[in-house]
């Protein structure tokens, strides 16, 4: 596989509280799908579970070196984590036609937890550019 990019990001668990608890401008309507809040629950580690999917979302749209915006939206990058696997991407809207452009074939994130903070890593892979041996 061919690395495209990749994105870090970083997020303070206690800071997403607050942007989850302002009843003037919501986060989560704005930023997850249905299916991520079903998946998340409201189980004692919702937020810091919110946080880290939140940071991987952040890592994609670096990775894919667009920003949100520019015709990506929050809810165009879905991560799913099936009980014991690693975090998947799904993609849609203009995430997904970014994603093409660039030849992005697939996804590799990592989500981590510590002291209050979750950060997450995206790394954006496309076909092998190495020829076949011969």
């Amino acid at each position: 596989m061919n690395v495209i990019g990749h994105g870090i990001d970083l997020v303070d668990v206690a800071e997403l509280r607050r942007w989850v608890d302002d009843s003037r401008n919501p986060l989560v309507p704005r930023c997850f799908v249905q299916a991520e809040l079903d998946e998340i629950g409201d189980g004692p580690d919702r937020i810091e579970t919110l946080a880290g999917r939140f940071a991987a979302k952040e890592a994609v749209i670096k990775a894919l070196g667009t920003g949100f915006g520019a015709g990506v939206a929050f809810t165009d990058v879905v991560i799913h984590r099936a009980p014991g696997a690693t975090p998947e991407v799904k993609l849609a809207g203009g995430a997904a036609k970014t994603a093409a452009v660039f030849g992005i074939t697939g996804w590799r994130v990592s989500i981590s937890h510590a002291g209050g903070m979750a950060m997450a890593s995206a790394i954006a892979l496309g076909p092998d550019t190495q020829p076949a041996a011969s």
